[in-house]
């Protein structure tokens, strides 16, 4: 039998659970994993300048590609409670990815060690497991563990914690004979299938909401087959976009308070049946839950069997992964004589054809419903864009077009600032050949900016847009309902930079000095070719590329507090000519 430290059992095991890339800090109670993964080979380490960053980075990683598990790792004490948000983020959204940490020797656990934490404790309610190894041979299992737990069921992220002297400790392993376990998920029954669909034929007016479960279950092309041969229309939640193209005739469009869609809301009102897949019926998708279920008949499909009914009780409910789902669906379907819904889906696209926001303004200082036009002229439907939270956020939710899975990578219900920049680098670094364009407003850059040097160091480029209004803009809208402007501004006289005025921060200077490329926009005709001019020094020389565009100081966005009462601050689009996307025909 093979012998070595428990690190070196570790990396293997990790090797053989397809793990390929880490992201971390080395630190002297995670030294001896390091020294593992030096020696095994096999996995490329991306040096984060944050711990946190790692978190993200690894978040970014697992979202880009069908099976991917991102691997974060850091040093005892606070690198563990640096990663939290991250496992946090994770875990609202069902992203599975691995932290692993340092930690004291086992002997001195209850010492109060220099940075001793007891970790596990603190990340429970963000993970599906956390554990703190005490026993050297309790490795294998307990890493074995982690990857069944990470991908059955709801995804989830999962820490392990090793202490220093376990470790360091030799074991029996043998890496040749190792494998995975089965990963178990639930599957919906015929029965139940067929039941759905009676319920479906009896509508008139149906929608199918599709979640981030379908994404996750590498399903899309199940959902759109399946939309296709029943003829229902589609409503993405933020999770699940581009789940169905943006611009096929069944993608119905967005719902919700503010990552939606005006003509979204406008179907969703109208019909009376909803199929909800993979979804959780998130508060900011739904609104009030009277205005959003009155006059329509639920069905819930989810992983997690106590998901349903958590936030309204539907009027069928089916445990059930989406891909195993959406399998007897398609095949179900194909077996029945189904309604014809050319007209309710006609409808629908005679909204999406009209209700419009406008976008084509020529202000100057620039309107963010500019920028976002921009990009979607510049960026094609291959860019895979990564974004958080904030009014610009919310305005590439409404503005910008999706038309592949995993190409919207976006940190739904946490939502913490700062998570766009490392994500976007996990994000490049899974899928190198996908051109990656990350959207921040300027407090989520500033938040986590030192990780640009990570992007200049290994190479990793991408576009990084930062719309720059000086301001917290989400919170100052949110403030109005104080009638007050109150510690969110970000302007000030910046004596280094004075070309800037009240801008504040350069930056230009800030990514220049991290070893990236950076243009200013300030005029909006000079939007796209500083876009074009941005993929070409990306090419050129390999590194985050920031564009920062200078926007008017205060833009309201679209947004309510309920689906029928979202308010337009805006002019909206009044002609067909602004619709953003040409809808295609089904064959």
């Amino acid at each position: 039998m093979p012998r070595m430290t428990a690190a070196r059992a570790a990396v293997e095991i990790l090797k053989r659970e397809g793990v390929t890339h880490a992201f971390g800090l080395p630190g002297a109670a995670i030294n001896p994993f390091y020294a593992a993964l030096r020696d095994s080979g096999g996995i490329d380490h991306v040096l984060a300048r944050h711990v946190e960053g790692a978190s993200h980075m690894a978040e970014g990683y697992t979202r880009a590609k069908p099976g991917n598990i991102g691997v974060c790792v850091g040093t005892s004490g606070p690198a563990g409670t640096d990663m939290i948000t991250g496992l946090y983020s994770a875990a609202a959204d069902s992203i599975p990815i691995l932290c692993i940490t340092g930690q004291a020797p086992v002997a001195r656990l209850h010492k109060e060690d220099f940075q001793a934490v007891d970790i596990t404790s603190i990340v429970k309610p963000v993970t599906k497991m956390a554990m703190t190894v005490l026993e050297a041979a309790q490795v294998p299992g307990a890493f074995q563990q982690a990857f069944h737990v990470m991908r059955s069921g709801r995804p989830g992220p999962v820490l392990l914690d090793l202490p220093i002297d376990v470790q360091l400790t030799e074991i029996d392993f043998d890496p040749d004979t190792y494998e995975p376990l089965p990963v178990y998920k639930p599957a919906a029954t015929r029965a139940q299938i067929a039941k759905a669909l009676d319920m479906l034929a009896e509508a008139e007016r149906p929608l199918i909401v599709a979640g981030g479960g379908i994404i996750n279950a590498d399903a899309a092309d199940l959902l759109v087959e399946f939309a296709e041969l029943t003829g229902v229309p589609v409503v993405p939640t933020l999770m699940g976009w581009g789940a169905i193209a943006d611009d096929h005739p069944l993608m119905a469009g967005m719902v919700g308070l503010q990552t939606a869609h005006r003509y979204g809301n406008a179907t969703m009102l109208e019909s009376d049946f909803v199929l909800g897949i993979g979804n959780r019926w998130a508060n900011r998708h739904t609104g009030g839950l009277d205005t959003y279920r009155q006059g329509r008949t639920f069905v819930h499909v989810d992983i997690e069997p106590t998901q349903i009914g958590r936030v309204f009780a539907p009027d069928y409910g089916i445990a059930s992964d989406a891909k195993a789902a959406l399998e007897l669906f398609v095949e179900i379907a194909r077996e029945r004589s189904l309604p014809d819904r050319t007209e309710w889906a006609g409808s629908c696209q005679a909204r999406k054809r009209t209700l419009q926001r406008r976008t084509d303004f020529d202000n100057t200082p620039i309107k963010p419903q500019r920028v976002y036009q921009e990009m979607n002229r510049a960026f094609g439907p291959d860019t895979r864009y990564v974004t958080t939270i904030g009014l610009s956020q919310i305005a590439a939710a409404q503005f910008l077009h999706v038309y592949r899975p995993r190409h919207w990578i976006n940190c739904g219900q946490a939502g913490p600032l700062g998570w766009t920049l490392p994500a976007a680098i996990g994000t490049a670094v899974a899928d190198p050949d996908t051109p990656v364009v990350a959207l921040s407003g300027d407090y989520d850059f500033q938040f986590m900016i030192e990780e640009l040097a990570v992007g200049a160091q290994f190479s990793i480029p991408y576009i990084h847009v930062v719309v720059n209004n000086a301001y917290l803009g989400l919170i100052r809208q949110a403030q109005r309902g104080f009638d007050m402007d109150f510690c969110v501004q970000l302007s000030f006289e910046n004596i280094n930079s004075p070309e800037l005025g009240a801008y504040g921060v350069d930056h230009l200077k800030v990514a220049e000095g991290l070893g990236c490329k950076a243009i200013r926009v300030t005029d909006p005709d000079d939007l796209l070719s500083a876009f074009e001019k941005a993929k070409s020094m990306m090419a050129e020389f390999r590194v985050p590329v920031v564009v920062e565009v200078i926007l008017e100081r205060v833009t309201n966005i679209s947004m309510g507090t309920e689906i029928d009462n979202v308010v337009e601050f805006e002019e909206l689009a009044t002609r067909p000519e602004h619709a953003p996307t040409a809808v295609r025909t089904l064959d």
